[in-house]
């Protein structure tokens, strides 16, 4: 017999009076019993009125929402891991929310209910929390009225309580030595795709070595879907051809295995902490990378097929670093001071001007 691959179910084991134990199973969201055993006919059968009953219960509600949102095609495009991140700040929102009538959130007076929420929720964990949980109801809000579920999404565009402009904190070449010089060599590593290719963590830490063929790195980036394709540098062909391939991806750790996210994290922060720059994240290193392509005269277009980035976005990161450094301005000096044009300029010097005709000695 075929066995169908069900979600909610809860087994429980009870031991009967004889001694013996018996194998029960529940429709974990509504607590009914499932007679028969797994994949027959009457399992099945009360599978399916269970979940017919949690449907019928949920219909119209926020609960309801939540479950049609990530069951949705477009929930199911987004990453995985932000898939969990939206599930568990959902999960929240439900305790509170979860019979709310979605009649309810017609209503303009529901933003009131809302901003109350995220108010008891920064005091509790944080502003950024907060806003993070607004910001998935919104999203979820946005798909409803889009699909035709609701009419209004009453909290679209509020104004977030959490804000850092990290627009000044890029990785200087001093904050790069500091770091190579405590930091271990699966770091160190990381650091230096991380400033040759201006990719995210995420993608970098995935990278494997089917993506590498000796002179180009391809990916797809897991965040927007866009894929570039990265010409090596010298410096990083040098590191990447001088590894051991001792796993599958690029980035491993000393016992040859991908590194978790967290543990990387944690690691990461440890060595700047280490190396007194732990203002400094990761994520500085991309901005960085898009700061020192310009510095070396890469055009916005040649920018954002390296790094992925819009132009739109690499203009605006462009708006926000490079006017905190030193050596654009430091080349356009050099160059106005050695133009032609500006020969003329160059020489001017202050002096007294000269008395006009009449004007008295």
């Amino acid at each position: 017999m075929v066995r169908a691959r069900l979600q909610g179910i809860n087994p429980v084991r009870k031991r009967l009076a004889d001694g013996t134990v018996r194998l029960y199973h529940y429709h974990r969201a509504t607590g009914r019993p499932l007679s028969g055993k797994p994949g027959s006919p009457e399992f099945l059968r009360d599978y399916a009125d269970a979940e017919k009953s949690m449907l019928d219960r949920l219909a119209g509600t926020f609960n309801g929402l939540v479950r049609d949102y990530t069951l949705s095609p477009e929930f199911g495009k987004l990453r995985e891991s932000t898939q969990r991140e939206y599930k568990r700040m959902l999960s929240k929102a439900e305790l509170k929310f979860g019979d709310m009538p979605l009649a309810a959130m017609e209503d303009p007076r529901v933003r009131q209910d809302f901003m109350s929420w995220r108010g008891t929720i920064a005091k509790a964990s944080g502003e950024r929390e907060a806003d993070n949980r607004l910001s998935v109801i919104s999203a979820m809000l946005t798909w409803a009225k889009e699909n035709g579920q609701v009419f209004s999404n009453h909290i679209a565009g509020f104004r977030r309580l959490h804000s850092v402009d990290r627009s000044d904190l890029i990785w200087l070449p001093e904050h790069i030595h500091a770091f190579m010089a405590v930091a271990p060599v699966e770091l160190q590593r990381a650091l230096i795709l991380a400033l040759h290719t201006g990719q995210r963590q995420g993608d970098l830490l995935r990278l494997a070595w089917g993506n590498y063929d000796g002179s180009l790195i391809s990916l797809r980036q897991g965040k927007t879907g866009r894929k570039v394709e990265i010409p090596c540098t010298k410096a990083l062909r040098k590191m990447l051809d001088g590894l051991e391939r001792n796993a599958a991806v690029v980035l491993a750790t000393k016992t040859n295995r991908p590194w978790k996210p967290r543990y990387f994290k944690a690691q990461w922060e440890a060595a700047s902490k280490k190396a007194n720059i732990a203002h400094l994240h990761f994520h500085d290193l991309r901005g960085t990378a898009v700061t020192m392509l310009a510095e070396a005269g890469c055009t916005t277009p040649q920018i954002a097929a390296i790094t992925g980035h819009s132009l739109k976005t690499v203009t605006a990161i462009l708006d926000k670093y490079l006017a905190r450094t030193r050596v654009l301005a430091g080349e356009a000096v050099t160059l106005f001071e050695n133009a032609k044009s500006t020969k003329f300029a160059n020489r001017l010097q202050t002096r007294n001007p000269k008395p006009a005709k009449g004007d008295a000695k």
